[in-house]
Parts: structure tokens; sequence; C-alpha cells
């Protein structure tokens, strides 16, 4: 058990770090997170060695690491993640596999991605009304805009969630909470839009820009043109823009690194604290 505290301990620490980091610059350094996967899988071949007798404690944590680096790209390159916080979904690798056992540790991350996504969504929501009632004004004028946008495609897939809603009442309840969640789906993109184009853009000196920024849309400087991608700004792009003499536009996202903390405080309490509920459930 003291190899598993320790593994949590060491992740507490460095995700604490990382969510004083996000909320100080929006951004979660890459050494951070490598640093923690490098301290985690070495404290887990020398534990193996020394103490465990054989070294399926290492073995664990290198296919945990395996697993959460194919999750942590998915993440990435569907666009859900930025980088900071795919790298620092993939450090969850070697620290999650808590048991020798495979099929025991595939539960563990079934359960840290479930709480995490529903953490994830509700830390979403509040910080999306934060924000959106900090820049009220601008927010509203988004929202009206973004709701007279694809108006008949919208009404379309409502009028479609509420037809499963009606069918679900009827025969399966699961298809009543599908309906509703097609019926929300509209109503939570026009939303989010409108906090997206409101709240998470600003105008800053070119001097001011970071590697890895991302543009809020093309900048063309010369006769060059700096392109807005998911992958934000590299060295090159950033030697281009020092050149302009306008301010520039990016975006930036909700500080996520919070939701890491809450999800393995969650993971903590249900596996190690509430052992009863945990056996429940799985």
């Amino acid at each position: 058990m003291i190899e598993v505290i320790f593994l949590l301990a060491l992740a507490f620490i460095w995700i604490i770090f990382a969510v004083v980091s996000d909320l100080k610059s929006t951004e979660i350094p890459n050494w951070l997170s490598f640093s923690l996967i490098i301290f985690a899988l070495v404290f887990r071949f020398f534990y193996s060695l020394f103490s465990a007798g054989d070294l399926n404690f290492f073995y664990q944590g290198l296919i945990g690491l395996g697993i959460f680096f194919v999750i942590s790209n998915l993440l990435y390159y569907s666009r859900v993640f930025a980088g900071g916080d795919a790298t620092l979904m993939m450090a969850m690798g070697p620290i999650l596999p808590l048991s020798g056992s495979f099929f025991i540790n595939i539960e563990i991350f079934l359960s840290f991605l479930i709480l995490f996504m529903s953490a994830g969504a509700i830390y979403g929501i509040i910080m999306s009304i934060y924000f959106s009632s900090r820049n009220f004004n601008s927010f509203k004028k988004e929202l009206l805009k973004w709701r007279k946008s694809y108006v008949k495609f919208n009404l379309a897939i409502m009028s479609l969630g509420v037809f499963v809603m009606i069918i679900g009442v009827f025969t399966d309840i699961l298809l009543l909470y599908l309906g509703i969640i097609i019926f929300a789906m509209p109503l939570l993109y026009v939303y989010s839009r409108a906090v997206e184009e409101s709240c998470m853009k600003k105008e800053i000196s070119p001097k001011a820009l970071r590697e890895g920024d991302l543009l809020y849309n093309d900048v063309r400087v010369g006769n060059k043109t700096v392109k807005a991608s998911w992958e934000g700004i590299t060295e090159k792009d950033m030697k281009i823009l020092a050149k302009s003499r306008k301010r520039i536009m990016i975006k930036y996202g909700i500080p996520f690194a919070p939701v890491f903390l809450i999800g393995l405080a969650l993971l903590v309490y249900f596996y190690l604290i509430n052992p009863v509920l945990w056996n429940s459930f799985w």
C-alpha cells in the first residue's frame, strides 16, 4: 500500500503545480508532465527490483503509459485538449495502475475517465457561466447572433430529440435520456460558441506572444501569412509576427488542470476511502 500512497502523493504534488501554472499563465509546461512520467516509472522500476520481487509493478506502469498515450492523443487530435492538457493526461498513465492486476487497473482507468469527464462537464459549465457573466453585454450579442445561425438545422435536431424522448417515455428510459441529450446539443453548441466568441479571445502585442499561443484568425505580415492552427504558433511564426505593427488576436481556453485534481481526488475517495461503494459499482 505504501507504493500506491507514494505514487498518488507524487501525482497530487505535480498536479497542484500544473494547476498553479494553468491558472497563472493558461499553460501547463510539458516538462512538468514528462518529469512526472519519469519519476513514476523510475520509482516503479526500483520498487519492483528491490521490494516487490518481480517487475510486474513496473510493467503495469508501462502498460498504463501506453494506454494513456493513446487516450491523450485521441483527445488532442480530436481538438478536445490542448497540448499541455494532453501531456498531463498522458502522465496519469504510469500513476493510475494501482493494482497488480491488469483487469483491476482497467477498472481504475475507466473510473478515472468517467469521474474526470463528469467533473469536467460541471467545471466547464461553472467556468463558462463565470466568464459570460463578466462579459455579459458581449456575450448577449454573440448569443443572439449564433441563435440566428443554422436555425432550421437546430430546430430539426431539437425536434428529433423531442421525438426520441416521446418514444422513450413509452418504451425505454435510456431512449428518454438520449432524447434529452439530442435536444440539448444545439442549445449547448450555441451557448458554447457565444462564450468562445465573446469571452475567450483577446488582443495582445506581438512581443507578448508565446510559443503555442492560438491565433484567432490568419495573420498576414508583409508577403507572408501565419495560419491559425490548433497546434499553435511556432518559433518561426513568432519571428514573422514580431514584425507586425498591429496587435494580434489570440484565443484561449478555460484552465482545465483543476479537473485533473478533482478527478484524482474522487478516484482516491472511491477506490481507497470508500471501497464498499467501489465494489458495488464494479
